[in-house]
């Protein structure tokens, strides 16, 4: 047993068949050819990282030319609504200036014509005074006031009849314009103007019960249904 264990391994050649001895850190593979077979891994990384980035950028390219046709759709509606717009405004303009010319117009016509009026009007006032130009002479004539014919009769003016003045019909007290008339024809100041302060005559009883009778009429259904 101790001489199968002092015993040295047999070497071995390397696994990809180049003659030379390999190593079992290089899976079985001499150095050289462990290190072609390193680059050919990475050489297979780097063509599968290649043809992602291809497919990347044409996916890439493919959205930005549908955004850069988006744009353009939007920048053209843009345009087409601007042109709209200034169309719509230019129409505008014109119906107003359309407009302005056709008030000028009637305006100068209602000039012209009330032009025409007032110079009718002014013929016709001249001939009218021309016609009442001559003015009319009256004569004045003598007339006597009567106050002229009694001083030359020698005898005096008659003397007029002076206003009788309000007074109260009881107490005789001067009321002015703020008596107060009643039912009776007298006229009472402000004490006596109730009936029962001056003993008024009125009946006020007969004409309520007139009034009463006048305003509510007696209706009396016949007795004998007529056909």
């Amino acid at each position: 047993m101790a001489q199968e264990t002092n015993q040295s391994p047999v070497p071995m050649l390397c696994a990809t068949g180049c003659g030379f001895y390999g190593n079992p850190r290089t899976n079985g593979m001499c150095s050289v050819c462990h290190k072609e077979h390193l680059s050919r891994q990475n050489n297979g990384a780097m063509s599968s990282l290649g043809a992602m980035g291809g497919a990347n950028v044409s996916v890439g390219s493919a959205v930005e030319a549908s955004s850069m046709r988006r744009l353009e759709a939007t920048l053209n509606a843009v345009a087409a609504a601007e042109a709209a717009a200034a169309a719509e405004d230019a129409a505008a303009e014109a119906a107003a200036a359309t407009a302005e010319a056709v008030a000028t117009e009637v305006l100068s016509g209602v000039t012209r014509q009330m032009s025409k009026l007032s110079l009718s009007t002014g013929d016709c006032g001249t001939s009218a005074n021309r016609e009442q130009a001559e003015p009319v002479v009256t004569q004045p004539t003598a007339t006597t006031s009567p106050l002229c014919a009694v001083g030359g009769d020698g005898s005096e003016a008659p003397e007029l009849p002076k206003p009788k003045k309000n007074r109260c019909f009881m107490c005789r007290k001067k009321v002015g314009l703020t008596g107060f008339d009643c039912r009776c024809g007298n006229l009472f100041c402000g004490g006596h103007r109730y009936s029962d302060k001056h003993n008024c005559p009125y009946d006020y009883k007969a004409e309520a019960a007139a009034k009463i009778r006048k305003e509510n009429p007696v209706v009396v259904a016949d007795k004998i249904q007529r056909i």
